[in-house]
């Protein structure tokens, strides 16, 4: 072991932060990178089915409350995407790995938003199990990805009232309304779950990011954390759990649930989900339309700074 090794295992053995200009193993950076842009690109895919609704929502208070979420992860894609500049990569090489199929983003994004209820699932669902997630995430070992991740918490708590609050009025409105939150709940719950990815014994990438304190918090302990939260939240809306199987255990002091169908979620993960196809053809067709944006910002800037100089 060299002395650059030496001193980036006793980083992390100490829980210090590793900073872009420290030296890292070329694995550690490579994990990053693919973790941390897919993070990025889940932010700013998940804007799609979130806008499938901006035009429709009920109320103009949900309009207004919807785009300020959507705009929210647009500026969470932002911050993550430059987080991954600092590791040597540019967002526009981030852009064509996505486009090409060889990074990916969360699975939920595949699914489809049929109804207004399934803003308020993925709101408390889908961003509550990112909320579990991402606050392990501010105690990460590699410093942008840290601190980045304590603005993008503080937002997405918004984003999980909002969708609590969906909830909550269609849950407690007429039968109907009722039945629509039952039904989106149904769709999302599973979906949701594993989007804290495999089983930590079937997972490729958990073991060696334990190791690095990328992850502090494994799959399996943030999904029941999760999952306990979040009973509780069902019983009060009056809902039923979509898992038969759920039920408290006293011995372990958690709720234990039916396993997962692991086939479907490495379906949608391989890009044969629901919408898999339309998400990344929607994303390719915008980021071509709008190429014109990106060139005259960046000849704006060229002007202005040859100006200065």
């Amino acid at each position: 072991m060299d002395k650059f090794e030496a001193a980036f295992n006793e980083l992390i053995e100490k829980e210090l932060k590793i900073e872009p200009r420290d030296w890292m193993p070329e694995k550690y950076r490579e994990h990053l990178i693919r973790q941390v842009s897919q993070h990025a690109h889940s932010e700013v895919i998940g804007m799609q089915p979130e806008g499938n609704w901006l035009l429709r929502a009920p109320s103009l208070r949900s309009k207004q409350v919807l785009l300020a979420k959507i705009q929210d992860e647009a500026g969470h894609g932002l911050y993550l995407y430059s987080v991954a500049e600092t590791l040597g990569i540019s967002r526009q090489e981030m852009v064509q790995q996505l486009h090409e199929g060889k990074a990916k983003y969360s699975s939920i994004f595949n699914y489809p938003t049929l109804t207004w209820a399934d803003m308020g699932a993925v709101g408390w669902l889908v961003d509550g199990a990112a909320i579990t997630n991402q606050v392990s995430l501010q105690r990460t070992s590699y410093g942008p990805y840290s601190r980045g991740m304590v603005r993008i918490c503080k937002e997405e708590s918004f984003h999980q009232r909002q969708g609590y609050e969906i909830m909550m009025q269609m849950a407690f409105g007429t039968p109907e309304q009722k039945e629509m939150a039952q039904d989106a709940l149904n769709r999302f719950w599973f979906p949701a779950l594993m989007m804290f990815g495999p089983h930590d014994k079937d997972s490729a990438h958990s073991s060696q990011a334990m190791k690095w304190k990328i992850k502090i918090e494994s799959n399996d302990h943030l999904r029941q954390k999760f999952i306990d939260h979040t009973v509780k939240q069902i019983e009060y809306l009056g809902l039923k759990s979509p898992d038969p199987n759920m039920k408290w255990n006293e011995a372990t002091g958690h709720y234990d649930h039916s396993p997962f169908n692991w086939d479907e979620f490495w379906n949608v993960v391989n890009g044969n989900g629901p919408c898999n196809q339309e998400r990344l053809d929607h994303h390719k067709k915008v980021h071509n339309d709008n190429k014109w944006v990106r060139e005259a910002a960046a000849a704006y800037a060229l002007k202005t700074e040859t100006q200065v100089a």
